[in-house]
């Protein structure tokens, strides 16, 4: 038995320990918006974070992962594993910039996409170009959409950073009134 914790709750898995991490969300969990790609860890459709750090779950064995948080894309919106809080509707502002800028064309990449944007903007909160390029060059897009998917990055950056502002301030003012 492989016991983990998967977007914030405890399950027990009877699973070879062996088993790609990515077989185990899929086909024992039942969470399918992580997807195979390539099954070698080099094209990033199967992004999940491991303490909030991306990882690909397709050469991660899940006796590898025992004591650790995992966060798929299905717990990304909730600000699990390290990840921004919740948004709109309960998404990340990654997945709200995604659908602001329709990012995806046929979509099959997209959560390993954001899952690997979302580690950027934890270590760079106002993204360069040339910080994207760096962090995001591990995710393939068969559509070509990365022009759609650097604006996405930068339209959550902005997000984030105007909610993290205006929180400070209405902080600020409570304080404020409470002197």
């Amino acid at each position: 038995m492989n016991k983990l914790t998967v977007n914030g709750k405890s399950v027990t898995v009877d699973v070879d320990p062996a088993t790609p991490l990515l077989w185990v969300i899929r086909d024992e969990i039942g969470l399918k918006g992580t997807k195979f790609g390539c099954g070698i860890g080099m094209c990033g459709a199967c992004t999940v974070h491991l303490d909030g750090r991306a990882i690909r779950s397709c050469i991660t064995p899940v006796s590898a992962v025992a004591d650790a948080q995992i966060t798929t894309i299905e717990g990304l919106g909730a600000g699990l594993g390290g990840s921004a809080s919740s948004g709109k509707d309960g998404q990340h502002p990654l997945q709200i910039a995604w659908i602001a800028t329709q990012a995806p064309q046929c979509g099959y990449c997209q959560s390993g996409q954001i899952m690997q944007a979302a580690t950027l903007l934890k270590d760079y909160p106002n993204p360069t170009d040339a910080n994207i390029d760096a962090v995001m060059s591990g995710n393939l897009c068969r559509c070509m959409a990365y022009v759609r998917i650097r604006k996405a990055i930068k339209l959550a950056a902005e997000s984030t950073h105007t909610t993290a502002q205006a929180t400070t301030l209405q902080e600020t003012k409570q304080e404020q009134t409470h002197a």
